[in-house]
């Protein structure tokens, strides 16, 4: 394994956990929706938590936090672009258009963040050392965070959009279905769609999977049944 190129993974991993705290921050003055505020101030937190573990990492790893590189400025200027297009929503005066877009920023941000991780558990598995061992610890705290934030980010910014559009959306989203505080109604039957489960499904599976479950939120069920 290339260990410079892991650096600069780390770097800019460290980087991209900087910007998402900019990214959330202003996506919270863009929300509209109750749920949706709350989900982006847990995320935000647990930001904050990512980043702070990838800044102590850094030292156990041979690097100094501070150390720039060029991949690391274009991922601070891709940040700041983030947060630059949701201000200039948030200035047109349109709160709808303005949480449209932050939801979009917030998805874009965490691809990225996402995409991090998995390269450096990827990476850790190939290493035999303390500072895999380290890295391996830190991945695995994050993981299931990350999973949530990336895939549930996707499925608010899918129904806000299907919901501007003036079709039947599902706010909260089906992923939100898969946590405690989002349990589907009593009256609806109980379907769960979790996004481990559609990562792992074929595409059509996938799709069939978030139809049912917006057909059931749309659609009356008798008491009797």
């Amino acid at each position: 394994m290339k260990k410079e190129q892991l650096h600069e993974l780390l770097f800019q991993a460290l980087e991209t956990e900087v910007g998402g705290i900019q990214v959330y921050e202003t996506a919270l003055q863009c929300a509209v929706n109750d749920d949706l505020k709350d989900e982006w101030q847990k995320y935000l937190d647990q930001t904050r938590t990512h980043e702070k573990l990838l800044r102590d990492l850094l030292p156990e790893m041979g690097l100094d936090p501070a150390e720039e590189t060029p991949g690391r400025r274009v991922v601070r200027h891709q940040g700041e672009a983030l947060v630059e297009a949701m201000n200039m929503a948030l200035k047109a005066g349109n709160p709808t258009a303005a949480q449209l877009v932050a939801a979009e920023c917030v998805v874009t941000a965490e691809t990225k963040d996402h995409q991090n991780w998995e390269l450096m558990a990827q990476a850790a598995e190939h290493m035999s050392t303390p500072e895999g061992k380290a890295l391996k610890g830190a991945c695995g705290q994050v993981e299931d965070q990350e999973d949530e934030h990336l895939y549930h980010s996707m499925g608010w910014s899918r129904e806000l959009w299907i919901d501007s559009l003036g079709l039947a959306a599902v706010l909260p989203p089906p992923e939100e279905w898969t946590s405690r505080r989002q349990q589907p109604q009593p009256e609806y039957p109980t379907i769960r769609v979790s996004p481990r489960g559609l990562r792992g499904q074929t595409t059509l599976s996938a799709v069939l999977s978030i139809l049912a479950v917006r057909l059931i939120a749309v659609l009356p069920v008798s008491k009797d049944q």
